[in-house]
């Protein structure tokens, strides 16, 4: 006959105290925790190549506009100097035609014995020479050019009367109001 081995059991046989049944009930959270974190984990992982294959498509979409910027860019500045100039244009177009009609203006009031010899436009101011038969003349011209309403101010800059002929020689200067810009 076999000889039986005594058996050596430490697992107390149904008697499971307070702490055994914590450590069986921790060992079988620990394990699902474990495996919950790893899922997690996992998950982050492979989302986070999703992410980045969206970043790079989203860099390569911008480096395609940007190119596309670039290549209009040249475009873009020849329309807006092409603008600048246009603007530039119609300002120097309206303002000629304000000091066209100022010039015939001028010229409309010299009439009798005064007559106009000489006349000179500079940015904003007018330069005119004149004949006149008397100083009544040249006064009347003066408070003339005065009432208009294009006229900031009128200086005489000399006056030369000579008696051999009867003729006063005048030299006006005639200070235009600035044009305000329109928006």
């Amino acid at each position: 006959m076999p000889i039986k081995l005594p058996s050596i059991n430490l697992n107390r046989l149904n008697q499971k105290n307070f702490v055994d049944k914590f450590i069986d009930w921790a060992m079988t959270f620990g394990r699902v925790a474990v495996i919950l974190t790893e899922i997690i984990a996992l998950s982050a992982f492979l989302y986070r190549f999703t992410l980045d294959r969206q970043l790079v498509d989203l860099h390569d979409k911008i480096v395609q506009k940007e190119t596309y910027v670039k290549l209009l860019k040249s475009n873009e500045d020849k329309y807006r100097n092409l603008q600048d100039r246009l603007s530039a244009i119609a300002h120097l177009d309206s303002d000629a035609k304000r000091k066209i009609a100022l010039l015939s203006t001028i010229y409309s009031l010299a009439q009798g014995s005064f007559s106009i010899t000489d006349i000179r436009m500079a940015d904003q101011s007018l330069h005119v020479n004149a004949r006149a038969a008397s100083i009544n003349d040249v006064s009347q011209f003066i408070n003339q050019v005065k009432k208009q309403p294009d006229i900031d101010s009128v200086s005489v800059d000399k006056i030369e009367n000579k008696t051999t002929s009867a003729i006063i020689i005048v030299g006006i200067t005639v200070s235009i109001k600035k044009q305000q810009a329109r928006i």
